[in-house]
């Protein structure tokens, strides 16, 4: 499976059970989805490695992603507020994933004997 699609996914995965993790404050039935959210979210970061992403190339744009998502849709399904300062880091952080993205390359997927225990 392509591993874009299935960073994207992890992201949604991560972006969405963060914001049930926001919302368990004032309805506990959110845990479930807080749960396998984040299950979800692991399992598809895990197979974006194994398809050949690197691992900082992964987790920068997952955690970036998901931190500027979540602020963002916390203003907007939570009425958060947030600053201009704060919007400005938001365009900071999307910068530093498309430097990210534009300035590594993809290896190859790692092998089990490649991997020193």
């Amino acid at each position: 499976m392509n591993a874009r699609f299935l960073l994207v996914a992890a992201i949604i995965a991560e972006v969405v059970s963060t914001l049930a993790l926001r919302a368990s404050v004032d309805h506990s039935a959110w845990i479930a989805v807080v749960v396998v959210g984040y299950v979800a979210a692991f399992t598809l970061l895990g197979l974006t490695l194994r398809a050949g992403m690197s691992i900082s190339v992964v987790y920068g744009i997952w955690g970036a992603c998901g931190t500027a998502l979540v602020a963002l849709l916390g203003m907007v399904v939570f009425h958060e507020s947030l600053s201009g300062t704060a919007l400005v880091g938001i365009g900071v952080i999307v910068a530093g994933v498309v430097l990210i993205e534009t300035g590594t390359g993809h290896s190859k997927p790692a092998q089990p004997e490649d991997v020193a225990v």
